[in-house]
């Protein structure tokens, strides 16, 4: 059975010797007889694994010291209450409203203060980032919320919003390690690691450390504190061991690969493959602007539903897999993450053009 290209939006695509490195200390991780889904948390072995993780994703994205590393469970969902719950000391936080997910975390911090909307797509479908530059930031707010990139409708701020001095929090999901970026204009950015870092399960949050206290919100659950688990260095319970790992190999394979300037290259390259294709295509177009164009997340339409559905029918029939649309938006969606080579998005260009030279 060969491999077929995965455009999953997550879980995604994973780089295959990473996998293959896996696959071979599945039964006996270097040499002491077990695997790392077996061995202990709180071993010399695990240890090392966690802290070289660390050492390597602080090196990708120039962490600076005064900012803690935390791998949580909970995925980036449990984040939309965590941040509330840790962050609210006012009771007030502004967010700005380009997808589902930032939606949906707006949503959650309504349990917990006044969340204002202060900026949203929603009224042309989340299709463009809002102008940011001035906005009605409140006086009182504990912070700015954003999803920096929006995997379901294949937007990406270009450039982060003007907070007038306000913490910036950020949902990086869908573009986590996909290009350098300044981690010291955030006070806290995070992401679930199952569409561009390892397998599900876990989410990576870093978060300056002036903004880890004990004063939370009452009633905050101890494992929903941010100082809980940055005391600990993310062992106060069982973590996600196995994803750890596997995203350890993977930071490993991105310095190999030269880093986050190299990534950044090489994915507006593959992401340029396919926006060119739609934007000379007949049948094929792009749904959002192109100034806000995500460089993961593609999503296209024939305008045609009938025609959508033959397409996604036939392209999985054809080796590539996962490339329907979210069901909010319909239509076809490529996830083009790190680890789908240049030859996977070239290979879905060239059936995309058969595609429509057979169905004019």
């Amino acid at each position: 059975m060969s491999r077929v290209y995965n455009f999953s939006a997550g879980p995604a695509v994973l780089p295959e010797e990473v996998l293959k490195e896996v696959a071979d200390e599945m039964m006996d991780y270097r040499g002491c007889g077990m695997s790392v889904m077996e061995m202990s948390h709180r071993s010399k072995m695990f240890d090392d694994i966690i802290k070289e993780a660390e050492k390597d994703l602080r090196e990708l994205m120039h962490i600076p010291d005064n900012y803690k590393v935390l791998f949580l469970q909970g995925g980036a969902s449990q984040q939309f209450a965590m941040i509330p719950m840790n962050l609210m000391k006012n009771r007030v936080a502004d967010y700005i409203v380009t997808g589902q997910w930032a939606k949906k975390a707006w949503q959650e911090a309504q349990k917990y203060g006044k969340a204002n909307k202060i900026a949203s797509s929603e009224d042309k479908t989340f299709s463009y980032i809002p102008d940011c530059s001035d906005l009605p930031v409140s006086e009182d707010a504990d912070y700015v919320y954003i999803c920096e990139n929006n995997t379901i409708y294949g937007t990406k701020y270009k450039e982060l919003p003007n907070t007038k001095g306000k913490i910036l929090v950020s949902d990086v999901s869908s573009c986590f390690l996909s290009e350098p970026i300044d981690v010291t204009k955030y006070g806290l950015v995070y992401g679930g690691v199952q569409k561009n870092i390892g397998p599900a399960g876990m989410v990576i949050a870093i978060i300056r450390e002036d903004l880890i206290t004990e004063d939370v919100l009452p009633g905050t659950p101890t494992m929903l504190t941010y100082k809980t688990h940055a005391d600990a260095g993310s062992l106060y319970n069982t973590p996600n061991c196995f994803c750890i790992y596997v995203c350890g190999k993977v930071f490993k394979w991105l310095k190999k690969m030269g880093g986050l300037e190299a990534m950044k290259e090489r994915n507006e390259k593959k992401a340029a493959i396919l926006y060119d294709f739609l934007d000379q295509s007949e049948m094929f177009h792009g749904t959002v602007d192109k100034k806000d164009r995500s460089l993961m997340n593609v999503p296209f339409v024939t305008g045609d539903k009938e025609l959508d559905a033959k397409f996604v029918k036939e392209s999985q029939e054809a080796g590539f897999e996962n490339l329907k649309g979210h069901r909010t938006v319909g239509g076809m969606r490529a996830s083009i993450y790190n680890a789908m080579p240049m030859e996977g998005v070239e290979a879905l260009v060239a059936f995309m053009k058969k595609f429509e030279e057979e169905n004019r």
